[in-house]
């Protein structure tokens, strides 16, 4: 492995290394040298924190990077556009990609371990397509919108925790309904492996952290914070009884801050994701919301009763 740093190397260069020592940080672009590796750390007793992420780095992913190596973990992040989760083409095409800012903070965070394959070593050609049985869960909010998205994200899931193999994955809370989804992947699977999920990152003033808010203008940042305050301001008003009418003034809302499109504003339950219209002051709520500012959907959801 060299010992230079990743800033040192032209693409073309990089592009021939399969392992790379980034000081105290190995990168790894091949399943048999991180399997490999893993494989000598089980030796040693080493506990594995998993992080996936599509790269574009954030606070919000720093802080699943921070909650695996605060417990003591091995903390291997991986970083893969992963092509089966988009619906929408050109969405996959305009994905931000940031690798030596990612790089940097990674190191900032002391990650031990970064995976960054490319979509032939994930899926090569003799790849077999699962198809995972989700039930009504991949066909509210996300997956109506998004048909298929889910899908997508288990077949990544599934084949990156089959690599790391870790004790601990960590995901972000702001991706409440895909939460639920690998954790009903990890129980159809039958995998070891735990999941954790660290609070929500907000920028000043309540918008949530995201890869996608590098896309948005200086004007529609502060715009985007709309969303947010339109989900406390259901759980400010919410009581016990019929509750359909809140969601439909949050919409309105939302397009009155300037928001092109809403595609929902839902209040449902927070273990299942199944619209509640009449509540009846105790099933667990959860408001979850997806909108268009300036060609960028954004998502966001707040707990509206006690977790």
């Amino acid at each position: 492995m060299s010992g230079q740093r990743y800033e040192k190397y032209s693409d073309e260069h990089f592009l021939t290394k399969t392992a790379l020592n980034l000081g105290q940080m190995i990168l790894f672009k091949r399943i048999n040298d991180l399997k490999k590796y893993i494989i000598d750390s089980r030796e040693a007793n080493t506990t594995i924190g998993f992080v996936p992420t599509m790269g574009a780095l954030h606070a919000g992913h720093l802080s699943l990077i921070r909650a695996s190596k605060n417990s003591g973990y091995l903390t291997v992040c991986s970083i893969f556009v992963n092509p089966t989760q988009f619906n929408d083409p050109s969405d996959y095409q305009q994905y931000p990609i940031t690798i030596e800012q990612d790089i940097r903070l990674l190191e900032q965070e002391n990650c031990d371990v970064l995976f960054m394959p490319d979509v032939q070593e994930i899926y090569p050609p003799d790849h077999q397509k699962k198809q995972y049985r989700l039930g009504q869960l991949e066909l509210y909010l996300e997956g109506k919108y998004r048909p298929g998205h889910f899908q997508g994200v288990c077949e990544v899931v599934d084949r990156l925790l089959d690599i790391v193999e870790p004790d601990l994955l960590f995901l972000g809370r702001k991706d409440y309904q895909q939460c639920m989804v690998i954790a009903e992947l990890i129980r159809l699977t039958g995998k070891s492996t735990r999941l954790e999920i660290v609070p929500t990152m907000r920028e000043p003033g309540g918008l949530a952290m995201s890869s996608r808010n590098l896309r948005l203008s200086e004007a529609d940042r502060k715009r985007a914070i709309a969303i947010y305050q339109t989900l406390q301001k259901i759980k400010t008003v919410i009581r016990p009884g019929e509750i359909n009418q809140l969601s439909k003034e949050a919409s309105a809302t939302l397009l009155e801050a300037g928001f092109s499109k809403v595609d929902y504003v839902s209040i449902a339950h927070a273990h299942s994701l199944a619209p509640v219209e009449y509540w009846d002051g105790k099933t667990p709520l959860v408001a979850l919301a997806a909108a268009f500012l300036s060609g960028v959907r954004l998502i966001d959801n707040i707990s509206l009763t006690e977790d």
